[in-house]
Protein backbone atom coordinates (compact mmCIF):
# COMPACT_ATOMS: atom_id res chain seq x y z
CA UNK A 1 0.00 0.00 0.00
CA UNK A 2 1.37 3.32 -1.23
CA UNK A 3 2.10 6.13 1.73
CA UNK A 4 2.64 9.44 1.93
CA UNK A 5 5.01 10.95 4.29
CA UNK A 6 5.43 13.88 6.08
CA UNK A 7 8.73 14.62 8.11
CA UNK A 8 9.12 17.91 10.11
CA UNK A 9 11.07 19.85 12.49
CA UNK A 10 9.81 19.50 16.34
CA UNK A 11 12.05 22.21 17.58
CA UNK A 12 13.91 24.90 16.56
CA UNK A 13 15.12 23.74 13.11
CA UNK A 14 18.88 21.74 12.95
CA UNK A 15 17.13 18.44 14.32
CA UNK A 16 18.78 16.04 11.28
CA UNK A 17 15.96 16.19 9.09
CA UNK A 18 18.23 15.78 6.16
CA UNK A 19 19.62 12.38 7.62
CA UNK A 20 16.27 11.41 8.18
CA UNK A 21 14.77 11.96 5.00
CA UNK A 22 17.91 10.31 2.99
CA UNK A 23 17.32 6.96 5.11
CA UNK A 24 13.45 6.69 4.05
CA UNK A 25 14.32 7.98 0.60
CA UNK A 26 14.98 4.00 0.10
CA UNK A 27 11.20 3.18 0.52
CA UNK A 28 10.00 6.13 -1.04
CA UNK A 29 9.71 7.02 -5.36
CA UNK A 30 9.13 10.87 -4.64
CA UNK A 31 10.87 13.56 -2.33
CA UNK A 32 9.02 16.74 -2.18
CA UNK A 33 10.86 20.20 -0.71
CA UNK A 34 7.86 21.65 0.56
CA UNK A 35 8.94 25.28 2.20
CA UNK A 36 11.52 27.06 3.08
CA UNK A 37 15.10 28.32 1.17
CA UNK A 38 18.71 28.52 1.10
CA UNK A 39 18.22 29.38 4.62
CA UNK A 40 18.03 25.51 5.38
CA UNK A 41 21.23 23.22 5.74
CA UNK A 42 20.21 19.89 6.07
CA UNK A 43 23.25 17.29 6.16
CA UNK A 44 23.53 14.08 4.83
CA UNK A 45 26.90 11.78 5.27
CA UNK A 46 27.30 8.72 3.39
CA UNK A 47 30.61 6.72 4.31
CA UNK A 48 33.15 9.51 4.40
CA UNK A 49 31.29 11.77 1.77
CA UNK A 50 29.62 14.59 3.83
CA UNK A 51 26.50 16.71 1.61
CA UNK A 52 25.03 19.35 2.83
CA UNK A 53 21.75 20.72 1.16
CA UNK A 54 20.37 24.26 1.02
CA UNK A 55 17.30 23.63 -1.85
CA UNK A 56 18.00 20.43 -3.14
CA UNK A 57 15.65 17.72 -1.55
CA UNK A 58 17.58 15.17 0.65
CA UNK A 59 16.44 12.15 -0.97
CA UNK A 60 18.95 13.40 -4.45
CA UNK A 61 21.73 10.96 -3.51
CA UNK A 62 19.24 8.02 -4.40
CA UNK A 63 19.05 7.12 -7.81
CA UNK A 64 16.01 6.75 -9.69
CA UNK A 65 14.23 9.02 -7.19
CA UNK A 66 12.08 11.53 -8.69
CA UNK A 67 12.85 14.98 -6.30
CA UNK A 68 10.75 17.91 -6.35
CA UNK A 69 11.26 21.38 -5.53
CA UNK A 70 7.55 22.40 -4.22
CA UNK A 71 5.32 25.80 -4.87
CA UNK A 72 5.94 26.85 -0.86
CA UNK A 73 9.88 26.93 -1.68
CA UNK A 74 11.94 30.45 -2.62
CA UNK A 75 14.36 29.99 -4.83
CA UNK A 76 18.09 31.04 -5.07
CA UNK A 77 18.77 30.21 -8.77
CA UNK A 78 22.24 30.98 -8.07
CA UNK A 79 22.44 28.67 -4.98
CA UNK A 80 20.59 25.74 -6.28
CA UNK A 81 22.82 25.65 -9.69
CA UNK A 82 25.77 25.84 -7.27
CA UNK A 83 24.00 22.47 -5.12
CA UNK A 84 23.93 20.76 -8.76
CA UNK A 85 27.07 21.12 -10.08
CA UNK A 86 28.96 19.63 -6.79
CA UNK A 87 26.61 16.69 -7.33
CA UNK A 88 27.56 16.41 -11.15
CA UNK A 89 31.45 16.71 -10.26
CA UNK A 90 31.16 13.34 -8.66
CA UNK A 91 28.75 12.18 -11.06
CA UNK A 92 25.35 11.75 -8.79
CA UNK A 93 23.13 14.19 -10.64
CA UNK A 94 20.66 13.50 -13.53
CA UNK A 95 17.94 16.33 -14.55
CA UNK A 96 15.31 13.90 -14.89
CA UNK A 97 15.64 13.08 -11.30
CA UNK A 98 14.62 16.88 -10.57
CA UNK A 99 11.45 18.87 -10.82
CA UNK A 100 11.11 22.57 -9.89
CA UNK A 101 7.95 23.98 -9.70
CA UNK A 102 6.79 27.17 -11.83
CA UNK A 103 5.06 28.53 -8.95
CA UNK A 104 8.02 28.57 -6.43
CA UNK A 105 9.25 32.15 -5.97
CA UNK A 106 12.18 33.52 -7.05
CA UNK A 107 14.88 34.84 -4.46
CA UNK A 108 16.03 38.10 -6.43
CA UNK A 109 19.95 40.08 -5.32
CA UNK A 110 17.43 42.94 -3.93
CA UNK A 111 15.75 40.21 -1.22
CA UNK A 112 19.69 39.23 0.11
CA UNK A 113 20.57 43.14 0.00
CA UNK A 114 17.52 43.90 2.17
CA UNK A 115 17.47 41.46 4.40
CA UNK A 116 20.69 41.99 5.42
CA UNK A 117 20.49 46.42 5.67
CA UNK A 118 17.45 45.62 7.73
CA UNK A 119 18.86 43.33 9.94
CA UNK A 120 21.60 46.05 10.33
CA UNK A 121 19.34 48.58 10.95
CA UNK A 122 17.65 46.58 13.75
CA UNK A 123 20.50 46.62 16.10
CA UNK A 124 20.54 45.07 19.50
CA UNK A 125 16.80 44.32 17.94
CA UNK A 126 18.00 42.03 15.31
CA UNK A 127 15.84 38.88 14.36
CA UNK A 128 18.92 36.79 13.52
CA UNK A 129 18.36 36.33 9.82
CA UNK A 130 20.53 34.84 8.16
CA UNK A 131 20.92 37.31 5.43
CA UNK A 132 19.59 35.13 2.19
CA UNK A 133 16.52 37.30 1.66
CA UNK A 134 14.36 34.86 2.31
CA UNK A 135 11.89 36.91 4.53
CA UNK A 136 12.12 39.51 1.23
CA UNK A 137 11.42 36.63 -0.82
CA UNK A 138 8.43 35.56 1.26
CA UNK A 139 7.39 39.29 1.58
CA UNK A 140 6.61 40.17 -2.13
CA UNK A 141 5.00 36.85 -2.89
CA UNK A 142 2.78 37.71 -0.65
CA UNK A 143 2.46 41.30 -1.32
CA UNK A 144 1.45 39.78 -5.08
CA UNK A 145 4.84 41.19 -6.69
CA UNK A 146 7.16 38.43 -6.13
CA UNK A 147 8.55 36.96 -9.67
CA UNK A 148 8.04 33.04 -9.99
CA UNK A 149 10.08 30.43 -11.72
CA UNK A 150 7.97 29.91 -14.33
CA UNK A 151 8.98 33.53 -15.09
CA UNK A 152 12.02 32.56 -16.08
CA UNK A 153 10.45 30.31 -18.98
CA UNK A 154 8.94 34.22 -20.86
CA UNK A 155 11.47 36.70 -21.01
CA UNK A 156 8.94 39.43 -21.40
CA UNK A 157 7.38 38.58 -18.78
CA UNK A 158 10.43 38.58 -16.55
CA UNK A 159 11.85 41.77 -17.89
CA UNK A 160 8.30 43.38 -17.12
CA UNK A 161 7.93 42.30 -13.43
CA UNK A 162 11.46 42.96 -12.39
CA UNK A 163 11.17 46.51 -14.00
CA UNK A 164 8.47 47.11 -11.85
CA UNK A 165 9.83 45.63 -8.52
CA UNK A 166 13.09 47.41 -9.42
CA UNK A 167 11.28 51.08 -9.36
CA UNK A 168 10.25 50.14 -5.81
CA UNK A 169 13.18 48.76 -4.67
CA UNK A 170 15.81 50.89 -6.24
CA UNK A 171 13.51 54.20 -4.44
CA UNK A 172 13.17 52.22 -1.21
CA UNK A 173 17.51 51.26 -1.11
CA UNK A 174 18.49 55.17 -2.12
CA UNK A 175 15.96 57.44 -0.04
CA UNK A 176 15.37 54.92 3.15
CA UNK A 177 18.59 52.63 3.24
CA UNK A 178 20.78 55.60 1.55
CA UNK A 179 22.65 52.49 -0.65
CA UNK A 180 22.83 52.13 -4.35
CA UNK A 181 19.82 50.17 -6.14
CA UNK A 182 20.37 47.85 -9.13
CA UNK A 183 20.75 47.84 -12.61
CA UNK A 184 17.88 45.96 -14.62
CA UNK A 185 20.13 44.83 -17.52
CA UNK A 186 22.79 42.96 -14.66
CA UNK A 187 20.06 40.97 -12.68
CA UNK A 188 17.86 40.75 -16.17
CA UNK A 189 21.05 38.85 -17.99
CA UNK A 190 22.06 37.08 -15.30
CA UNK A 191 18.97 35.10 -14.59
CA UNK A 192 17.72 34.56 -18.48
CA UNK A 193 21.81 32.76 -18.08
CA UNK A 194 20.49 30.52 -15.31
CA UNK A 195 17.55 30.01 -16.81
CA UNK A 196 18.93 28.02 -19.66
CA UNK A 197 19.91 25.31 -17.09
CA UNK A 198 17.24 25.34 -14.78
CA UNK A 199 14.18 25.88 -17.40
CA UNK A 200 13.95 22.57 -18.33
CA UNK A 201 13.22 21.36 -15.17
CA UNK A 202 10.52 24.20 -14.17
CA UNK A 203 7.40 22.40 -14.24
CA UNK A 204 3.41 21.58 -13.43
CA UNK A 205 4.45 20.19 -10.40
CA UNK A 206 1.39 19.89 -8.41
CA UNK A 207 -0.07 18.10 -11.85
CA UNK A 208 2.99 16.01 -11.37
CA UNK A 209 2.09 14.92 -7.72
CA UNK A 210 -1.78 14.15 -8.63
CA UNK A 211 -0.43 11.64 -10.70
CA UNK A 212 2.07 10.19 -8.35
CA UNK A 213 -0.53 9.62 -5.61
CA UNK A 214 -3.12 8.60 -8.45
CA UNK A 215 -1.05 5.48 -9.10
CA UNK A 216 0.19 5.04 -5.98
CA UNK A 217 3.99 6.05 -5.85
CA UNK A 218 5.51 6.86 -2.27
CA UNK A 219 6.25 9.89 -1.49
CA UNK A 220 8.34 11.86 1.41
CA UNK A 221 7.28 15.23 2.44
CA UNK A 222 10.82 17.24 3.79
CA UNK A 223 10.01 20.49 5.53
CA UNK A 224 12.81 22.62 6.73
CA UNK A 225 13.81 24.59 9.61
CA UNK A 226 11.33 23.09 12.67
CA UNK A 227 7.97 23.76 14.37
CA UNK A 228 9.23 27.01 16.91
CA UNK A 229 10.30 28.67 13.81
CA UNK A 230 6.65 28.50 12.44
CA UNK A 231 5.91 31.90 11.44
CA UNK A 232 2.00 31.64 12.25
CA UNK A 233 2.69 29.06 15.27
CA UNK A 234 6.67 29.72 16.56
CA UNK A 235 7.76 32.33 18.73
CA UNK A 236 7.08 35.03 17.05
CA UNK A 237 9.07 37.56 15.95
CA UNK A 238 11.84 35.28 16.18
CA UNK A 239 10.87 32.70 13.39
CA UNK A 240 11.46 31.93 10.46
CA UNK A 241 9.60 33.50 6.95
CA UNK A 242 6.91 30.74 5.98
CA UNK A 243 5.30 27.72 7.86
CA UNK A 244 7.57 24.89 8.89
CA UNK A 245 4.39 22.75 10.48
CA UNK A 246 3.14 19.83 8.59
CA UNK A 247 0.33 21.50 7.10
CA UNK A 248 2.04 23.31 5.14
CA UNK A 249 3.23 19.78 3.40
CA UNK A 250 -0.22 20.03 1.36
CA UNK A 251 -0.21 23.91 0.72
CA UNK A 252 3.17 23.91 -0.10
CA UNK A 253 3.34 21.37 -2.94
CA UNK A 254 -0.20 21.60 -4.50
CA UNK A 255 -1.96 18.25 -2.85
CA UNK A 256 -5.06 17.92 -0.59
CA UNK A 257 -4.39 17.69 2.84
CA UNK A 258 -6.19 14.52 2.99
CA UNK A 259 -3.55 12.68 1.08
CA UNK A 260 -0.69 12.58 4.10
CA UNK A 261 -0.99 9.51 5.76
CA UNK A 262 1.35 10.28 8.35
CA UNK A 263 3.49 12.71 10.01
CA UNK A 264 6.80 11.66 12.18
CA UNK A 265 8.23 14.84 13.97
CA UNK A 266 12.44 14.64 14.41
CA UNK A 267 13.94 16.17 17.78
CA UNK A 268 17.63 15.99 19.22
CA UNK A 269 18.11 13.97 22.71
CA UNK A 270 18.70 17.83 23.73
CA UNK A 271 17.94 20.82 22.47
CA UNK A 272 19.70 23.87 20.23
CA UNK A 273 18.69 26.89 18.60
CA UNK A 274 20.22 29.38 16.66
CA UNK A 275 20.12 33.09 16.54
CA UNK A 276 17.81 35.15 18.72
CA UNK A 277 14.50 34.81 20.43
CA UNK A 278 13.19 32.83 24.31
CA UNK A 279 14.91 29.70 24.97
CA UNK A 280 14.02 28.45 28.33
CA UNK A 281 15.76 25.21 28.55
CA UNK A 282 19.51 26.83 27.52
CA UNK A 283 22.67 25.90 29.30
CA UNK A 284 25.33 28.82 30.16
CA UNK A 285 29.15 28.66 30.17
CA UNK A 286 31.28 25.60 30.06
CA UNK A 287 28.18 23.13 30.23
CA UNK A 288 26.77 24.49 27.20
CA UNK A 289 30.30 24.74 25.47
CA UNK A 290 30.66 21.16 26.38
CA UNK A 291 27.47 19.94 24.82
CA UNK A 292 27.94 22.40 22.16
CA UNK A 293 31.49 20.78 21.37
CA UNK A 294 30.58 16.78 21.80
CA UNK A 295 27.30 17.75 18.71
CA UNK A 296 29.20 19.55 16.62
CA UNK A 297 26.70 22.06 16.80
CA UNK A 298 27.91 24.61 14.30
CA UNK A 299 24.88 26.07 11.43
CA UNK A 300 25.41 24.06 8.00
CA UNK A 301 24.16 27.20 6.88
CA UNK A 302 25.53 29.81 8.34
CA UNK A 303 28.79 28.24 10.38
CA UNK A 304 27.28 29.70 13.76
CA UNK A 305 27.74 28.20 16.97
CA UNK A 306 23.89 26.90 18.40
CA UNK A 307 22.82 27.89 21.58
CA UNK A 308 22.16 24.64 23.51
CA UNK A 309 20.32 23.53 26.03
CA UNK A 310 18.66 20.36 28.29
CA UNK A 311 15.61 18.28 26.40
CA UNK A 312 12.24 19.82 26.06
CA UNK A 313 9.08 18.13 26.38
CA UNK A 314 6.70 21.70 26.75
CA UNK A 315 7.98 22.64 23.63
CA UNK A 316 7.58 19.12 22.33
CA UNK A 317 3.85 18.10 23.55
CA UNK A 318 2.82 21.67 21.28
CA UNK A 319 4.78 20.47 18.26
CA UNK A 320 2.86 17.48 18.05
CA UNK A 321 -0.18 18.90 18.82
CA UNK A 322 0.20 21.22 15.99
CA UNK A 323 1.59 19.01 13.73
CA UNK A 324 -0.34 15.73 14.62
CA UNK A 325 2.45 13.84 15.33
CA UNK A 326 2.55 10.16 14.31
CA UNK A 327 5.82 8.94 15.68
CA UNK A 328 8.85 10.78 16.61
CA UNK A 329 12.73 10.25 15.53
CA UNK A 330 14.97 11.23 18.09
CA UNK A 331 19.11 11.82 17.06
CA UNK A 332 22.13 13.08 18.40
CA UNK A 333 21.70 10.17 21.27
CA UNK A 334 25.23 9.47 21.30
CA UNK A 335 26.25 13.19 22.36
CA UNK A 336 24.65 12.29 25.67
CA UNK A 337 27.12 9.56 26.36
CA UNK A 338 29.36 11.02 28.86
CA UNK A 339 26.53 12.81 30.43
CA UNK A 340 26.80 11.99 34.27
CA UNK A 341 22.57 12.89 34.75
CA UNK A 342 20.16 14.45 31.89
CA UNK A 343 17.30 16.93 32.51
CA UNK A 344 14.08 16.62 30.63
CA UNK A 345 12.38 20.35 31.38
CA UNK A 346 8.73 19.22 31.91
CA UNK A 347 7.23 22.37 33.29
CA UNK A 348 7.70 26.30 32.93
CA UNK A 349 8.02 28.24 36.18
CA UNK A 350 5.84 31.36 35.04
CA UNK A 351 5.14 34.45 37.51
CA UNK A 352 5.34 31.73 40.60
CA UNK A 353 3.04 28.93 39.09
CA UNK A 354 4.23 25.93 37.03
CA UNK A 355 2.39 25.59 33.61
CA UNK A 356 2.93 22.53 31.15
CA UNK A 357 1.95 24.18 28.07
CA UNK A 358 4.16 26.77 25.44
CA UNK A 359 3.37 29.89 25.39
CA UNK A 360 4.48 31.10 21.82
CA UNK A 361 4.49 34.92 23.09
CA UNK A 362 7.97 35.58 23.07
CA UNK A 363 7.93 38.34 26.03
CA UNK A 364 6.38 35.39 28.31
CA UNK A 365 8.56 32.48 26.87
CA UNK A 366 11.61 34.55 27.45
CA UNK A 367 10.38 34.90 31.17
CA UNK A 368 9.64 31.14 32.17
CA UNK A 369 12.53 28.74 33.92
CA UNK A 370 12.72 25.42 33.38
CA UNK A 371 11.12 22.54 35.66
CA UNK A 372 13.72 19.92 35.47
CA UNK A 373 13.06 16.14 36.02
CA UNK A 374 16.63 14.60 36.43
CA UNK A 375 17.55 11.24 35.50
CA UNK A 376 21.27 8.88 35.25
CA UNK A 377 23.45 9.33 32.44
CA UNK A 378 24.29 5.96 31.04
CA UNK A 379 27.94 6.80 30.53
CA UNK A 380 28.16 4.31 27.99
CA UNK A 381 28.58 4.31 24.33
CA UNK A 382 25.61 4.12 22.29
CA UNK A 383 27.56 5.03 18.50
CA UNK A 384 26.72 1.88 16.30
CA UNK A 385 24.31 0.00 18.64
CA UNK A 386 22.25 -1.60 15.83
CA UNK A 387 18.96 -2.31 17.83
CA UNK A 388 17.07 -0.65 20.81
CA UNK A 389 17.38 -3.33 22.95
CA UNK A 390 21.34 -2.98 22.79
CA UNK A 391 21.38 0.56 24.26
CA UNK A 392 22.50 1.24 27.96
CA UNK A 393 19.72 0.33 29.93
CA UNK A 394 19.66 3.96 31.00
CA UNK A 395 19.18 5.72 27.01
CA UNK A 396 16.34 3.38 26.68
CA UNK A 397 14.94 4.70 30.24
CA UNK A 398 15.42 8.29 28.88
CA UNK A 399 13.92 7.36 25.30
CA UNK A 400 10.95 5.95 26.98
CA UNK A 401 10.41 8.66 29.38
CA UNK A 402 10.19 11.43 26.36
CA UNK A 403 7.74 9.20 24.69
CA UNK A 404 5.58 8.69 28.03
CA UNK A 405 5.53 12.36 28.82
CA UNK A 406 4.91 13.68 25.00
CA UNK A 407 2.96 11.02 24.17
CA UNK A 408 4.49 10.35 21.15
CA UNK A 409 6.62 6.82 19.73
CA UNK A 410 9.70 6.53 18.85
CA UNK A 411 10.00 5.63 15.54
CA UNK A 412 13.64 5.59 15.39
CA UNK A 413 16.90 6.23 17.03
CA UNK A 414 20.16 8.14 15.57
CA UNK A 415 23.43 7.44 16.97
CA UNK A 416 25.88 8.85 14.78
CA UNK A 417 26.13 11.26 11.81
CA UNK A 418 26.27 8.68 9.64
CA UNK A 419 23.50 6.43 7.61
CA UNK A 420 24.44 3.69 8.80
CA UNK A 421 24.64 5.23 12.48
CA UNK A 422 20.81 4.70 12.77
CA UNK A 423 18.14 2.13 14.81
CA UNK A 424 14.87 1.85 12.86
CA UNK A 425 12.20 0.99 15.31
CA UNK A 426 9.48 1.74 12.81
CA UNK A 427 8.97 2.35 8.71
CA UNK A 428 6.78 4.74 8.49
CA UNK A 429 6.41 3.48 4.62
CA UNK A 430 5.17 -0.13 5.80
Amino acid sequence: MARNVVIVGAQWGDEGKGKVVDIFTENADIVVRFQGGNNAGHTVIVGEEKYVFHLLPSGILHPGKTCVIGDGVVVDPEVLLNEIEVLKKKNIFRPEDLLISKNAHLIMPYHKKLDVARERLRGTNKIGTTGRGIGPAYEDKVSRCGIKCGDLLNEEDFRLKLKANLMEKNHYFKTVLHEEGFEIHEIYHKYMTMAQSIGPLIKNTSKFLAKAIEFKRNILFEGAQGTLLDVDHGTYPFVTSSNTVAGEAATGSGIGPSRIDTVIGITKAYCTRVGEGPFPSELQGEEADKLREQGGEYGATTGRPRRCGWFDAVALRYASRINGLDGLVVTKLDVLDNQDKVNICTGYKYNGDVIDEFPTEASILSRCEPVYETMDGWKSPTHGVKSFDKLPKKAQAYIRRIEEITGVEAIMISVGANRKDSIIIKNPFK
